[in-house]
Formats: structure tokens, C-alpha cells, sequence
């Protein structure tokens, strides 16, 4: 008996519109991919929604946006025989089913007019490639031809054709099924996984930008060290992320060892993620040990150091940004921020937390310190519990601290209360490094609480520090 979805079709109004339409132009219509794979699974249902048929998928794509009306909007794509419409918050995508080919240094393929079995087999995985039929003759009625669903139930991520075919075809599906492992929460059956380490060379034909895309895909997956770790054990990690790979590893001397920090960048990770979903904060967790290796350093007393990671690894970033082609903008910058300073709340973390010692972490975090806080705590990853519990109390009354001084002198959002051009109308001055060094002192004078963080105090400051180096008060003044 076949499996037949009819009640998800007549209760979602879009595909039961494109059915219809299909029947009018005498096209044998499916949605297919993601959508489908969802409703079986029981997630919520995407927004994205592909549909193929046999024939003009641009035909398609028209009809459906005139029935839509003027919420519509059309995008053909006429060398690739395809076409979006989006409607509301949805992307409908068609496409004529087709059959591929390529060559074997090219991502372009060749392209042929198929059937949807062909279509089939052109698809990533045998859970992508499940289809339910739009026409009134076989509306609902599921597809199955690769056993997609008996892999949803096992949970399994599997090739629909030989996996060295299916990667050759576009390499990418070799990070996309450890995104869809990490996403989902699926094994990658055996051959499936072992074709990865065979064929991950070919990943140099694809764009920087879509590998980017699916790496930042699987660190926003809920388990995002899940995916990390296939990428290690697979090998793409050394190729598209060489800085994270030589992390790993545990160097031994004189007894002494140092904890594997690839792993513990890993249960970082981890830690934010299950706090927040904000991509950068995360990429700050991936990055904020970065530098290790590179600082690694043994002395006979104390073991083995990492003396300034935190300062290496914040000069990395843009680098690896870049590299990386991940924006070179103020998400760069908070990432930079956070590398740098993840260190200083830790060294706070004591009983005799002086109000001075606050002020500096909250000038130098800005609104970034409540994110730093988060990072920091997701950073205590010992495996003895008494000592993590004790860190986390201690970071507790750290932040109490930080609020009540925050409240109190308003630093986080520090601004000097007098500018340079008060200096200069004062004393009657030209820019000059004289002007810099009054500025500084009077910071340091409201960040050690000699004066408080007002104009009155600090303009009173700036008059006095400029008779002492002996500048003359202007007549304006």
C-alpha cells in the first residue's frame, strides 16, 4: 500500500494551489527535499519549500505568482531552468526536474532534461531526496525510492547513489552531512563517513564563502562540538580551519601535562550554546584559545604556559576572518574584543575585588561585558566539580560587583567627561601629545575612583594637571 500524505497537502493552501495549477499546465508536480523531511520527522515545518516538476519549473514559478497576486514577487534564473517565488515569510523554489554530470574539476554541472527519478538520484542524501506528490492523481502519495524513511527512523545520514559519486558530483555534500548529523542529531552511516576522508581534497573546487556557510550552519546547530568532532575525525578540519585542528593534541614533559585544547574548545562551545544562540559569541568560544600552540611554553616550576594566548589570538581574528570570508565589520570586532579580554574575569575571581579592578574590566568591555561574563563562565570546564562550583559562586559575586559599580559610576558606556577641545580652549593650546596625557591622567584618575566620573570633577582635574606642567589658563577661562 502507498504512503500517501493528502491531509498535508489540502491543509497547507500554497501546495494545494500549486497542485492545481500543475494539473492545469499538465505538469507532474512534487515538493520534495527539507519540507518533507521535516513534516516526517515532526520539526517545524520549513519556510523553504522546493518544488519539482517534469517540465518548465519556470512555467510553474509564473502561474504560481500571478495566482498569488501582488504579495508575490518572481525571480527567474533562466540558465539554470529555475525560479523562486516569495510570498509572505515563504521561498517557494521550482525546478524542472533534471539529470546532472560533471567534470572533474568544475562545480558547474552539465544539465539534462529528467525525470524525477533522476532528480532523485541527483539529490545529497536519502533523507533529502523523499518527494510527495501535488497532482490531483497522486496527491500525497510519497516517493521513496532510496528508503529515506527507514533512515529518518535510524537516524542514519546515507548517500542515495555510491557516496565517491554523490561527493565528486558537488563536494560540499561532504560538509553538509556532518551539518545535517550535527542538526539532526544522526549517525553518518560507515561508507557514507569513509568516503568523506577519501574525497575531501576535491573541497579546494568549492567557494570559501559556501564552505564558510555550512561551518557557521553546524556552530549554530545545538550540539555544535558534535559536527567539530566529524570534521576532525573526517579530515576537513585540517583543510578549511588548519589554526583549530593543531589544537588538539597533549603534550607530556617531566611528568607534567597540559589539558587537550581542542577538546576543551569544544565543551566551551558547547556551553555557550546552550545559553545563547548568537553566532559570534560562539565564534569568540571557538576562538578564544586559539593562540595556544603557538604560546605553548614549558617551565620546570610551574608546567606548562600560554602566556599571552589572549593577545596573539585577538591579533589572529581578522586574519582568520578574512580568510574565512566572515565579515570584516563590528561582529569581527566583538569577537576580537571578547579573545582578548576572556582572561581578565577570571583574574577577578577572589574575595578582595577592588572597585578599581571593575572599572577597568567594564571600561575596557564596554556592552560587550555581559557577553565576555557569558564566555568566561562557559570557560570553567574542569572536570573536578567542587572547583567548577567554586568559580561559578565566585563569578557570581563578580557580577554582582560589576552591577553595583556600573550602577554607581556608570562606566560601561565610559565617555572622558571633558574632550581634547576643552583642553585646548582652556590653555589656549594646539593639539599636541601634552593634550593626550591630560586626558589619560584624568581617565585613571575616575577608572581608580580618585575622582568621580563627572564633568565638575574631572574639568577641576584637567585645570590642576595643566598648571603642573605648566600651561597658563586662557583668559576665556
Amino acid at each position: 500500500m502507498k504512503t500517501r500524505f493528502t491531509d498535508l497537502i489540502e491543509s497547507n493552501t500554497t501546495l494545494a494551489l500549486i497542485g492545481e495549477l500543475a494539473d492545469r499546465l499538465n505538469l507532474e508536480t512534487y515538493v520534495i527535499g527539507g519540507f518533507v523531511r521535516d513534516h516526517l520527522l515532526g520539526r517545524d515545518q520549513k519556510k523553504d519549500i522546493d518544488i519539482v516538476c517534469v517540465g518548465s519549473g519556470i512555467s510553474l514559478a509564473q502561474a504560481t505568482k500571478e495566482k498569488l497576486g501582488k504579495g508575490a514577487s518572481l525571480t527567474v534564473y533562466k540558465n539554470f531552468g529555475t525560479a523562486s517565488v516569495h510570498f509572505e515569510d515563504i521561498e517557494l523554489e521550482f525546478v524542472g526536474a533534471r539529470k546532472e554530470s560533471y567534470r572533474n574539476d568544475s562545480r558547474k554541472p552539465i544539465v539534462e532534461e529528467g525525470t524525477l527519478e533522476d532528480d532523485q538520484n541527483r539529490r545529497d542524501f536519502t533523507i533529502n531526496a523523499l518527494a510527495i506528490g501535488l497532482n490531483e492523481a497522486r496527491k500525497g502519495e510519497l516517493l521513496d525510492p532510496f528508503h529515506g524513511q527507514e533512515d529518518l527512523k535510524s537516524r542514519t545520514i546515507r548517500t542515495p547513489l555510491d557516496p565517491d559519486v554523490t561527493y565528486s558530483d558537488d563536494p560540499l555534500r561532504m560538509m553538509r552531512a556532518i551539518r545535517f548529523a550535527a542538526q539532526l542529531n544522526f549517525d553518518i552511516e560507515a561508507n557514507t563517513f569513509e568516503a568523506i576522508g577519501k574525497m575531501k581534497d576535491r573541497l579546494e573546487i568549492v567557494s570559501q564563502e559556501r564552505i564558510t556557510g555550512e561551518l557557521n550552519k553546524i556552530i549554530l546547530s545545538s550540539n555544535p562540538s558534535y559536527g567539530f568532532k566529524l570534521l576532525f575525525a573526517s579530515g576537513i578540519l585540517k583543510i578549511i580551519f588548519p589554526e583549530m585542528y593543531r589544537l588538539q593534541g597533549v603534550k607530556k614533559k617531566n611528568g607534567k601535562a597540559h589539558k587537550d585544547n581542542f577538546y576543551h574548545t569544544l565543551q566551551v562551545l558547547d556551553n555557550v550554546a546552550r545559553v545563547s544562540d548568537d553566532l559570534w559569541l560562539r565564534w569568540a568560544a571557538i576562538l578564544h584559545d586559539i593562540a595556544k600552540p603557538a604560546t605553548q611554553r614549558f617551565n620546570n616550576s610551574v608546567g606548562w604556559t600560554f602566556h599571552g594566548h589572549e593577545d596573539m589570538g585577538a591579533k589572529w581574528v581578522p586574519a582568520i576572518f578574512k580568510r574565512m570570508k566572515l565579515p570584516l565589520n563590528d561582529h569581527m570586532k566583538f569577537v576580537q574584543k571578547l579573545v582578548r579580554l576572556h582572561l581578565r574575569p577570571i583574574a577577578l575571581v577572589s574575595d578582595m575585588v577592588t572597585d578599581s579592578a571593575i572599572r577597568r574590566l567594564l571600561f575596557e568591555a564596554g556592552d560587550e561585558i555581559d557577553d565576555l561574563m557569558v564566555l568566561c563562565k562557559a570557560d570553567i570546564t574542569s572536570k573536578n566539580d567542587e572547583k567548577v562550583r567554586r568559580y561559578l559562586s565566585n563569578f557570581a559575586k563578580v557580577e554582582r560587583r560589576i552591577k553595583e559599580v556600573e550602577e554607581k559610576d556608570h562606566i560601561r558606556s565610559f565617555k572622558l567627561p571633558v574632550t581634547g577641545e576643552d583642553i585646548m580652549e582652556a590653555f589656549n593650546i594646539s593639539p599636541s601629545r601634552m593634550v593626550g596625557e591630560i586626558k589619560d591622567e584624568i581617565k585613571e584618575a575616575i577608572l581608580d575612583g580618585v575622582i568621580p566620573n563627572k564633568r565638575e570633577d574631572a574639568y577641576d582635574l584637567m585645570l590642576t594637571l595643566g598648571l603642573k606642567k605648566g600651561l597658563t589658563v586662557s583668559e576665556i577661562e
